[in-house]
This record gives C-alpha cells, structure tokens and sequence, in this order.
C-alpha cells in the first residue's frame, strides 16, 4: 500500500521543526561563545534567510492546496505562522548580540574576505599618494571605521519598533548593509536600529549641493560615483546575505511617483509621453468616491427626506423610468500603434479606464476594460475577444453611460493604461500610455451622431496639453501627401462605435442611476437589483423618514460585485442558467422574477463573498486571478450539485452543510444601512 501522501501545511511544519532545532543550537553556542563570532552570524544569517521563505510560503498556502480536508486548517496554520515569527524575533535578537557596538578592530563581522583585500590594496595606494601630498592623508587613507561612517541627509522618523529615528547631518557607523536598503546603524549615543540607506551619504559632512538636491527631493544623486563606488566595496558581500524588512514596503510607497517613473525611463523602459496613471490614482487613492459600488447607491435630495434617482411608479409598482441629458451605447473596438514597454518590465495586464469626463474633473465612476494582444502585433489592442461560455466584464467593450450632468463640455474620458512589474525589485506599478477624450456634443448641443470614431491618442496625463506618445510624431511638416499619410498611420489611434441599443435596452437603462458608467451585458442584472432596491426602500418601509437597519442581504452585499467583476460573472452566468429554464409566463411575473433573482444570487454569489477558501480580489495578478477562478467555478458547481439533489430548504441547508465553511458571522452581511451608503 502507497504512503499517504503529506499536505502543503504539514510539510511546512516538518520544516518549523528543523528551523526551530536549528536555532535552539544556535542560540547554545551563542551563549556560550562556541566557535568564531563570524561562523555564529553566517549561521543567523542563513537561518533568517530561510525563515522568511518559508514564512512567505506558508502564508501563500491556501485550504484549496491540500491533498486531503484539514481539520482546523486556519487555527493549524496561525500556529505555524506565529511560531515562525517567534523564531525570526529571536534570530534577529541573536544577530544583534552578535554585532560589534560600534567601530572596533574587529572587521570579521561585517566585512568579507574579499573586502578585506579590497581595502588593503585601497590602503596600499593610499599609501603611496600620501608620500605624494601630505595634505589629503584623511580623506586618501580611510580607516576602517571610516569606511562604515556615514551622514544622514534627512530626517527620518521611526516608524515601527527597531527603527532608529535620526536628525539631518548625523554620523552613523552601519553595521550591516542588507540588499533591501534598510541598514542597522548606530548612532553616536549607541542606539541601534535600521535607516534607509537613501536617507544616507557614504562619509562625513553634507554640502550644499547636496542640501539644495535634497530639498528638491533627488534621492538619486546623494552619493557621488566614487563614493559608491567605496560604498559598493564595504558592501556587496553583506548584500547577498541580507535579510528583508517590512518597512521597506512603506518607504518604497512614499518613494515610487517620484523615483519609479524616473528609473525606469532612464533605463529606456517607459516611452516618453508615458505617465503614471491618472485614474488609476483616483481608483486607489479616493477609497469608493470613484467606484461603481458607490454610483450604484441611491441618491438622496436636497432634503435629505427622499431620493433624487429613484421613484416607484405606482400603477405597476415598478421602478419609474427616468431620462437623463446623456444616454449613449458604444464599443471599443481597437487601439493602434500604441507602444510597448521595453526592457526590464513585465507587463500584467492592458487596459483601458473609461469615466465621463468635462475636461476639469472625473462625473462618474471609473470603468475599466482590459485589452487582449497578440505577441506578434504588441502595439494593436483588441476588445471583446471571440471565446466559449459568457464573456467576461472585464473583456467586454460594449459599454453604456448615463449622465445627467449639464456641461457643454461632457465627454468620455479614455485613459491607457499598464500595470507592470519591474523584474529587476518585484515592484508593481502603473503607467497610462495616453489619452483620447470624446466629446459627446457639439456646438449646438446635440449628441454626435452613431458611427465609427477614430480618436487620437494624446501623451501626458489628461490635464496636459500637446504632449505626443513616443517620438512617433516628427518635428516640422511632412512635404508630399504621400509622407504625411505615411505619419497619420503611424500616430497612436483609439477606435470606437457609438451605437444605438435595442428597445428592451433601452428601457431597461433607464431604470437605472443618473449617473453610471458600466458593461452592457450587466445591465439585466443590475435593473434587478434597482427593483429590489426600490421595494426595500419606498414599499417596504413603515415611513419614508424611517432609517433603521434594513434587513436584506442582497442589498447589503451587490455593490461590492460592482468591484470584483468575476463575482459578477458568476451571478451573470447563475442568472442565465434560472432565466432559460423559466417559462414564458414566469419570466412576466414580476414577483416570480424576483424572488427567483434572490434565490439564485443567496445559493452563488452571496455564498462566495463569505467563503474562506476565496483569496482577496487584486488587480492585474495572475496567481489570485487563476485562484480565485478555480474557487469560484469548483464552489458553484458544487452548490449547484447539491441544489439539485436536496431541494427540501430552497437551497437554506447548504450554508448548515459541514461541506462548505463559511466565514464568521458578521450583521453587515445582511443589513442594509441607507444612511451610510446613500449618496
């Protein structure tokens, strides 16, 4: 009989162990000073290396990896995770006895033999040039303790515990240099802790070049090229064996709009014209003012005592439609002659962010599509790709927008974007690629016609103007008509389709918020949700001044599908399923409509927002992605399965079944407050 084969979780157990049996005899020859000071920091340093990938993989470690159900996976997984970090605590204690309290003649902990040659030889010719010219002796012939002194540039608040907090012009001696820039360092009180290598200038005292450039916030010039060049001497063997530190994430954050453009394009990887994303910014940065979730909450009045887009009509008890100043269907259809990326980055994800636009500020939620390619055309994008199954939202490039807004100047803002990562440092980012704006009136202030658009594509971010993608656009005027086709093929274009839609469309756009940006083929969906909206809220309530918790958990729980579109999918997909095998006198009854709507979003959907096996949504990453994927479509059709077989609860019994865990209970999950997401 074959052994049973051991899971992810307690193969990484077994590794625990070992690392835990390592450092318990690490920690005895500490004490009682076995062997050489710099066998016992190699040995901490590759323990600490060690510990922080498998720390990294066990935190990667889903309940969908194993082989076999686990009982208690998450208490048995905290538990490992909690003794790793009590390990990596005690390695760091460990290194820290280990270190030297400051400049000493002994170099072994912190220097490397090669290093130690390096600075002989540099002694050496030192030596002879002071035979020279007696006058340089300092600055030629370096200690060794000179060569760890350092100056800070700035000042630097610490921000969590073994942080060392220093003040502008402060000599530091570092102790260790590891290779995610934060260094240990110790001040002239004898303090220790880590600083940013780029709050620091190799040697002593600042000058006033380098006082002007740090005002100007050019951290990429603090140290001259022979000084890092002496930098690079003391450190590159300490480099190899450093350990990460979780600060770095903060100080990167802080740095990246200043640093990773500039990097990166002087490593000719980004086209000029290129820029971080404007709208990517406003997604990330302004919380849910920009999200589809939000634009799909009622709005309330001037009063506050009633709403200003939704009305029950009262002869159908349907929602009243209403009509607003722009209400316009269109397609994407393509981009051309967009350029690439070049070297060093990887591309995640091509994109397009959509949102209506006055050429001053963003009038709607943000609407993101995503591009397909083909590797042998890179600079052609395409939409809404030919596939099996539904398509998804977020491929789809047939989109709709409803605004009421009375600018003259309203238009669809077009921005391209790409999310990449540097090869290079791991480092997520995202650029636009250009912009194109599509004016939806004209002077008259009629809405365009329908038909094919082909919009130029601007450089720069949508405030600026006469800014051209790459250097595709050359200086003075081309002479013949020939050349000057020749140049117009060649300029970056988006093409789109205003289109007129279905009567069905029609009417069902209509029900929906003033003002919202979204996918076509969700629109069924969505008008479902208004109705049930609309019941909740002006039938269903013992007065309109009323403001108590409401208990429905579709209410409570729709809009977040607005900003995890493969939800979407899946209650798109569930939907499509119920719809085709009601019959034609159920499809007309509204009532029927509806609570069918329900069951079938409380037996998908509403299981899977609360499902631990379910990793968190995030943009542009292939691994979450492909997970999230598998979670989903292996859940659903397991729910389905047993619908079918135990139809006796209406679906109730599946969230009672110990087949399906489910997250916490937590009242948010079924109560609707207006007064926190009404508008």
């Amino acid at each position: 009989m074959a052994p049973k084969r051991k899971g992810p979780l307690q193969l990484i157990h077994k590794d625990v162990d070992t690392i835990k049996k390592k450092v318990d005899s690490l920690a005895t020859d500490v004490r009682n000073k076995s062997g050489p000071t710099s066998d016992l920091i190699q040995r901490c340093q590759e323990l600490q290396i060690n510990g922080e990938k498998t720390l990294k993989a066990l935190n990667a470690l889903t309940k969908a990896d194993e082989p076999a159900p686990v009982g208690n996976y998450d208490q048995r997984k905290q538990e490992e995770v909690t003794k790793l970090q009590n390990i990596l605590k005690l390695l760091e204690t460990l290194f820290l006895e280990l270190s030297p309290p400051g400049p000493s003649s002994t170099t072994e902990d912190i220097t490397t033999e090669a290093g130690e040659k390096e600075e002989e030889e540099a002694d050496d010719s030192n030596e002879i040039s002071d035979e020279d010219d007696d006058e340089d002796t300092e600055d030629v012939s370096p200690s060794q303790s000179d060569l760890r002194c350092y100056t800070v540039l700035s000042d630097f608040n610490g921000e969590q515990e073994g942080d060392l907090s220093v003040k502008r012009g402060e000599v530091l001696t570092i102790i260790r240099k590891t290779a995610d820039g934060w260094w240990l360092a110790q001040n002239a009180g004898g303090s220790r802790g880590v600083v940013p290598k780029t709050f620091l200038k190799f040697g002593l005292g600042v000058s006033e070049e380098e006082e002007s450039d740090d005002d100007e916030g050019g951290s990429d010039e603090m140290e001259d090229v022979p000084e890092k060049s002496d930098e690079e001497k003391c450190g590159d063997a300490e480099n190899r064996q450093s350990t990460p530190h979780s600060n770095w994430s903060t100080v990167r954050k802080a740095l990246s709009e200043i640093d990773a453009t500039d990097v990166l394009s002087a490593m000719g990887a980004i086209p000029s014209g290129f820029r971080p994303s404007t709208l990517n910014k406003l997604l990330t940065e302004e919380g849910i003012k920009y999200k589809g979730s939000h634009y799909l909450q009622p709005e309330l009045s001037e009063s506050q005592l009633s709403f200003k887009d939704l009305f029950l009509d009262p002869d159908s008890g349907r929602v009243r439609p209403r009509q607003v100043k722009v209400n316009v269907c269109f397609t994407l259809w393509s981009c051309k002659q967009i350029p690439t990326p070049g070297v060093g980055v990887q591309v995640l994800s091509r994109h397009v962010h959509l949102c209506a636009f006055d050429g001053n500020q963003v009038l709607s939620n943000i609407h993101t599509v995503r591009a397909t390619y083909s590797p042998k055309n890179p600079k052609t994008w395409t939409f809404s790709p030919r596939m099996t199954g539904i398509l998804p939202t977020l491929l789809h490039g047939d989109c709709f927008l409803r605004s009421d807004s009375s600018s003259p100047d309203l238009g669809i803002l077009f921005e391209l974007g790409v999310t990449f990562i540097r090869n290079s440092t791991g480092e997520r980012g995202d650029l636009s690629c250009g912009w194109a704006f599509l004016k939806l009136m004209d002077d008259s202030g009629n809405l365009l016609p329908n038909r094919t658009y082909e919009l130029p594509v601007n450089g720069g971010t949508p405030y600026e103007k006469d800014v051209a993608v790459e250097a595709s656009v050359n200086k003075g005027s081309p002479t013949g008509v020939f050349q000057q086709m020749l140049q117009s093929r060649r300029q970056p274009k988006l093409i789109i389709k205003l289109k007129s839609a279905d009567s069905r469309t029609r009417t069902q756009l209509s029900l929906l918020p003033d003002t919202l940006l979204h996918c076509l083929s969700c629109v069924h969906v969505l008008t479902l949700h208004r109705q049930l909206l609309a019941d909740a809220l002006l039938m269903d309530r013992p007065t309109m001044q009323s403001a108590d918790l409401i208990c429905s958990p579709v209410l409570a729980t729709f809009p977040q599908l607005l900003d995890q579109p493969d939800l979407l999918d899946a209650l798109r997909s569930a939907w499509m399923d119920a719809d085709s095998s009601m019959s034609r006198s159920q499809r007309r009854n509204q009532s029927h409509v509806k609570q069918e709507f329900y069951r079938v979003y409380m037996s998908s959907v509403y299981f899977l927002l609360h499902c631990p096996a379910l990793p968190s949504y995030r943009w542009a990453d292939p691994t979450a992605e492909e997970q999230r994927a598998r979670v989903i479509y292996t859940t659903l059709d397991s729910l389905k399965h047993k619908q079918q077989n135990s139809e006796t609860l209406g679906g109730a019994d599946v969230y009672l079944s110990p087949d399906h865990e489910h997250l916490a209970f937590d009242i948010s999950e079924c109560s609707f407050d207006l007064l926190s997401v009404a508008r």
